[in-house]
């Protein structure tokens, strides 16, 4: 259920050229669907296909995130001691890890569905709040909020929170630990590893009577420094 709903994340607005004209709760309406529709009919996806739900995010998926302000907010007090090479190295391996967390996400959608709440949204708004639940039969909704703010390439997403919880604010104490021990060099280190070791945890499903291991890939960078629902199925 939550590796779903980390599929949502990014593929929730997975925008098309369109995007620009639409309000927040309405592309996401609109391109929701269209994501649901691919994930009930992409037989490889279902099957495990990694590279091919690679692509799906790569094509769809990554211009519509803002992963500079997302990594700025995460990395947060000692963004500005960077320097531009490690800023840049720091966002490309932040998304590589989203990414490839997200992709393997795609793999395990079962039924589930998204209802979308009223939006709070003035006209001269320039960041709002996308409220949804993630719902699935027999089992409690758990909502979904997409932090989103306007640019001249229409709304894009910096933020997730999940049951209250920010995924930025739960990386930000994550990196500020290993910044204290390492430095912003190790920070970058230990991403570009556990980007390696998504690459190496992904194995596709098994075929009827041929079972593969439970590995569940895990989106945070620090698993135990996450609490409540974000530890649940590797969040």
């Amino acid at each position: 259920m939550f590796r779903f709903i980390f599929s949502m994340l990014l593929g929730l607005l997975a925008l098309g050229a369109q995007a620009q004209d639409l309000t927040p709760d309405q592309l996401a309406k609109n391109t929701t669907q269209e994501v649901l529709d691919i994930l009930r009919t992409d037989k490889d996806i279902q099957a495990g296909n990694i590279k091919k739900a690679y692509q799906l995010v790569e094509a769809r998926v990554l211009p519509h995130f803002d992963f500079n302000r997302m990594t700025q907010l995460a990395v947060g007090k000692y963004w500005n001691s960077a320097s531009p090479q490690q800023k840049q190295s720091l966002v490309k391996e932040f998304r590589s890890l989203l990414v490839r967390t997200y992709a393997a996400s795609l793999t395990e959608f079962s039924n589930q569905t998204v209802d979308f709440k009223p939006l709070n949204m003035r006209p001269d708004d320039s960041q709002v709040t996308v409220k949804t639940e993630i719902r699935q039969p027999g089992g409690k909704p758990i909502p979904i909020d997409y932090e989103m703010y306007k640019t001249d390439f229409g709304w894009k997403v910096f933020d997730v929170a999940i049951d209250g919880v920010s995924l930025v604010i739960n990386y930000r104490s994550s990196f500020a630990n290993t910044i204290r021990q390492s430095g912003i060099d190790g920070l970058i280190s230990t991403l570009e590893a556990k980007s390696r070791n998504q690459d190496k945890a992904t194995t596709p499903k098994a075929a009827p009577g041929k079972p593969v291991a439970n590995v569940k890939p895990s989106t945070s960078f620090n698993a135990n420094a996450l609490p409540g629902s974000m530890q649940i199925a590797g969040l």
